[in-house]
C-alpha cells in the first residue's frame, strides 16, 4: 500500500504539484495511514530518493530541489500536530547566511529537508556574525552549526565561518558542535570548506541536509 502513495507522491513532488502531494496525503489519511506513517514511510524516503538523484545528477533543477523541500516540511510540520504522542527530534542545527551575504535560497532549501527529517532548525537568518552562530548554538544545545555564502569573500573572510571554527576553539567547543558549510564558492573549490574551517560541505541544500544529520549522529555518539 505504502508503495503506490510514495510513487503518486514522488511523481507530485518532483513535477512541482503542491496541490497533488496534498491530495495524495489526504486520500492516505483516509484510508487510515496514520500521519506518523506519512512521515517516515513516505515524505522522508521521497526526501532520500531527491538525495540519490542528486548524487547521480549534481546539476538537477534548483526550483524542483526548493519546492520538493518546502513541501516536505509544510506536510511534515502538519503532520506533526496530528502524531499520538510527540515526536523524538534527533538533533538541532543552527543556520544562517555568513556575515556580509544576504542570499537565503540554498539556506531555506536545507531547512526543509531537515525539518522532514526531524531535525530541529534554528535560523538566524542572513548577514549573520559568527559569534551570533556560536552563542545561539550553545544556547540552543545544537549539535551543528551550518553557514551559507554566495561569495568567495564571505566565505572565506575572516567574519565568516574561519571565525567560528576560531571561537569554537576557544571556547573548547570542536567536539560538542560541528559545523558545515556550502553555497556557490564550494561547488567550484571542493577543498575550500578545509581553508574555511569547516568539518565539512555540501554541493546543494538537499545533501546539506543528509551531512548535517549525519554530523548530529557523530556529535551525539562521541
Amino acid at each position: 500500500m505504502f508503495e503506490t502513495y510514495i510513487k503518486d507522491y514522488n511523481e507530485a513532488v518532483f513535477d512541482i504539484d503542491k496541490e497533488t502531494a496534498l491530495e495524495v496525503v489526504e486520500s492516505a489519511l483516509q484510508q487510515g495511514i496514520t500521519p506518523e506513517q506519512v512521515v517516515f514511510n513516505i515524505i522522508i524516503p521521497s526526501i532520500e530518493q531527491m538525495m540519490a538523484l542528486i548524487e547521480k545528477d549534481p546539476d538537477t533543477n534548483l526550483a524542483q530541489h526548493f519546492m520538493t523541500a518546502q513541501i516536505a516540511a509544510g506536510i511534515t510540520e502538519t503532520m506533526l500536530t496530528k502524531f499520538s504522542t510527540p515526536p523524538e527530534v534527533i538533533g538541532r542545527v543552527i543556520i544562517g547566511t555568513a556575515y556580509g551575504d544576504l542570499h537565503s535560497l540554498g539556506k531555506r532549501i536545507v531547512i526543509g529537508c531537515l525539518k522532514s527529517m526531524m531535525v530541529d532548525v534554528v535560523d538566524l537568518g542572513v548577514n549573520v556574525k559568527a559569534e551570533d552562530f556560536v552563542d545561539a548554538a550553545v544556547e540552543q544545545d545544537a549539535q551543528v552549526i551550518a553557514i551559507s555564502s554566495m561569495m568567495v569573500h564571505t566565505a572565506t573572510g575572516e567574519d565568516g565561518s574561519l571565525r567560528v571554527r576560531a571561537l569554537l576553539n576557544e571556547r573548547n567547543l570542536e567536539n560538542q558542535i560541528k559545523l558545515v558549510v556550502g553555497g556557490a564558492p564550494y561547488r567550484f573549490d571542493h577543498e575550500l570548506y578545509t581553508k574555511a574551517g569547516a568539518d565539512n560541505w555540501a554541493a546543494d541544500g538537499v545533501t546539506a541536509a543528509k551531512i548535517i544529520s549525519q554530523l548530529i549522529l557523530e556529535v551525539k555518539a562521541s
